[in-house]
């Protein structure tokens, strides 16, 4: 431990920590616009510079580490006009208007300048040039409102590891974007929004759809229909001031029947649906490998996260068939009320508008893809994200903290625990190993509350592996067979995975990818800024909404059970390859 004095006060804190995590242990809030929990401290925004006693110049203090009899001073005269200065600098170059920006009180800039007390600019300086980019359904850009902190690079390259933003030329002229100026639709942009998620200002955001939901919801020709992915219920309750971690699926249900949507469905049901589909594939190719001695593409992965996909079309699109063929359940949604709900109310596909809240940017892009039209018209017309939703409730006047709870509709309106935990990283695996556990052996899977916590938690890479013993007749041939699992989250951790598979140093059955830290909870269409503390937060909550209900597993889902009896016919059946399941394409890598 080392022994420093922190605005005269003394504390013992760990070797190794810096100032800046020093300073916020002990109570004091240092402002900050580069840093990034755990992934970027460069010192490059200087707002969070501290004086420390014997060093001339004042320190970034996310770059300097304790040392033994520190004297830190972090809100003297010194440090608070330095601070001053170095915003009033910023917003001298920061072209964006506050009162029409789409971050206004959401703004870390702005936060700052108002908790330091700027009510004027005493500096006029030239402005960042503008570019706006508005050539992916996901993304838009606008390079006037950036301050370089480099947040959006660090996250694009060192997390996801897809390097689609780097700083291009020096100095003032420095720009933030893909190499030579050119648009996000001509890089490896994933969409996945984690770049807009981390973003301080609003350089970088979600395409904003609002508008086009309002129309719709204002036609009286249309009928439409709105579904909300699991993540969304432990999230959205921050937009309005609740604590992360909040659940707000009955009041998230009241205020959409309130803003005039005419069916209220549950994401978590196609989750469900999912399960059947993609456990009976899964099935399928061991019985293939095992029984049949055909060659079959293992491990399957998982194929519920676009932004996965797209990362698979750029770099692995030889392990493509490896994939599973089940679309989102988004998608799966979709597809469903355009064909199964439309008929049951007597009308066409084109009657439909789908809305999808997601708390993923990459979603918006998934339902635009020429694949998702097997209703014959768009199946997904529009995706809204978390942060769009909580928006449209503050515009149509709706006090939504004070909302009393309602139910979702039926008949695709049900879902399990088991897709609850859709929304954690490891969810959709524990999901898949509750229903085909017990298809296989007749029993329970044996984890204490039914949770596979080897694969639960923020570890970047998680396996397990589970012997099947005591098999059903039909599934005698996985008698003995040891199933390997693996789950990743983040693409730097799929990354690392897959050249691990590729290079036989790991042999799986079954691997599930999240595109996002922490899974959909940490999706970059989520309420910002997020962090593990934020992200175990909800965690918790969506593992608390599973535990709470009677129906945990997928295949005891009544209304699934009830649209393969009336509509679908079985998992893997012709309407089911029809509606819900698709191939994906190697795409050209820039």
């Amino acid at each position: 431990m080392i022994n420093i004095t922190i605005d005269r006060k003394p504390f013992a804190v760990q070797e190794g920590t810096t100032v800046l995590e020093a300073c916020r242990r002990a109570g004091v809030n240092i402002p900050t616009l580069c840093y990034l929990e755990k992934i970027q401290a460069i010192g490059a925004c200087r707002v969070c510079l501290v004086e420390i006693e014997g060093i001339k110049d004042l320190v970034a203090s996310c770059v300097m580490p304790v040392s033994e009899e520190m004297k830190i001073h972090t809100s003297n005269r010194r440090v608070r006009e330095a601070r001053r200065v170095v915003v009033e600098l910023l917003l001298s170059e920061h072209e964006g208007d506050c009162k029409t920006c789409d971050r206004n009180e959401d703004c870390e800039l702005q936060n700052i300048a108002r908790d330091l007390g700027i009510r004027e600019l005493r500096y006029e300086g030239a402005k960042a040039y503008r570019a706006q980019d508005e050539s992916t359904p996901a993304l838009v850009r606008d390079s006037a409102k950036c301050v370089s902190c480099r947040r959006c690079v660090t996250v694009c390259t060192q997390t996801q590891s897809v390097s689609a933003l780097f700083p291009q030329s020096r100095g003032f002229k420095t720009t933030i974007g893909p190499a030579f100026g050119r648009g996000l639709d001509t890089v490896t942009c994933v969409q996945c929004g984690q770049c807009s998620a981390v973003c301080p200002v609003g350089a970088i955001s979600e395409r904003d759809q609002t508008a086009e939901v309002w129309a719709a919801l204002d036609d009286p020709k249309k009928t439409v229909v709105v579904q909300t992915a699991p993540a969304i219920r432990a999230a959205l309750g921050e937009c309005f001031g609740m604590v992360p971690g909040t659940l707000v699926t009955g009041k998230m249900t009241t205020a959409l029947r309130r803003m005039g949507f005419d069916a209220v469905f549950d994401t978590n049901f196609s989750a469900d649906l999912t399960i059947m589909e993609e456990g009976t594939e899964l099935l399928t190719r061991l019985k293939k490998a095992l029984v049949d001695g055909e060659p079959v593409a293992l491990p399957m992965f998982t194929s519920c996260s676009p932004g996965w996909i797209q990362f698979m079309e750029f770099y692995y699109p030889d392990m493509l068939a490896n994939l599973s063929t089940c679309k989102s359940p988004q998608q799966m949604m979709g597809a469903l009320v355009k064909t199964y709900y439309a008929q049951k109310l007597g009308k066409s596909p084109e009657d439909m508008f789908m809305v999808s809240v997601m708390p993923c940017t990459a979603k918006k892009y998934e339902a635009v893809r020429p694949e998702m039209r097997s209703s014959g018209t768009w199946d997904v017309d529009v995706v809204l994200t978390t942060r769009e939703l909580g928006r449209m409730i503050t515009e149509a006047g709706i006090d939504f903290v004070s909302l009393e709870d309602s139910d979702m509709d039926a008949p695709l309106g049900l879902g399990s625990g088991a897709a609850d935990i859709f929304a954690n990283t490891g969810g959709v695996m524990e999901a898949a190993l509750r229903t085909a556990y017990e298809l296989v052996t007749g029993r329970e899977l044996p984890f204490d509350n039914l949770h596979v916590t080897p694969v639960a938690g923020l570890e970047g890479i998680k396996e397990a592996a589970i012997t099947i013993e005591g098999t059903l007749p039909e599934w005698r041939f996985l008698e003995g067979v040891t199933a390997k699992v693996a789950v990743a989250h983040t693409l730097g951790n799929a990354r690392a995975l897959v050249e691990k598979i590729r290079a036989g140093e790991a042999e799986y059955h079954f691997v599930e990818v999240m595109t996002c830290p922490g899974g959909c909870i940490g999706g970059g269409g989520q309420p910002r800024i997020t962090t593990d503390a934020v992200r175990q937060a909800r965690i918790n909550a969506i593992y608390a909404e599973d535990e709470g209900k009677k129906l945990r597993k997928s295949h005891n889902n009544p209304q699934v059970a009830q649209v393969y009896a009336e509509f679908l016919g079985k998992p893997l059946g012709h309407k089911s390859h029809e509606l819900l399941h698709t191939h994906y394409f190697e795409k050209e890598r820039i």
